[in-house]
């Protein structure tokens, strides 16, 4: 199976993009997945449509990417994040 490049974003590519980035890790880690965990802003992803397989951002995004959005506000406000890794897992495991 192929690495996959995942964006972690969020408005300033710090703060909560770290706490999704370790989620992920570890959950890549459980299940013996290979993912490439790019952090950056939400404004970069644009420069990543050749190469991301799949975008986990906090932030708002209304843009349409070539590959799957998940939305990970829930790692903000604690509220529905194990439903969110359901959503990333499933897409990894793709």
């Amino acid at each position: 199976m192929k690495k996959k490049q995942v964006l972690v974003a969020c408005g300033a590519g710090i703060a909560t993009s770290t706490v999704v980035n370790g989620a992920i890790k570890e959950m890549a880690k459980e299940h013996d997945l290979k993912v490439d965990l790019v952090q950056i802003k939400v404004a970069e992803v644009g420069s990543y449509v050749d190469t991301a397989d799949l975008l986990v951002t906090t932030a708002m995004t209304k843009k349409e990417y070539p590959f799957p959005v998940i939305n990970a506000r829930s790692f903000l406000t604690g509220i529905g994040t194990e439903d969110t890794k359901k959503q990333i897992l499933e897409e990894l495991q793709k």
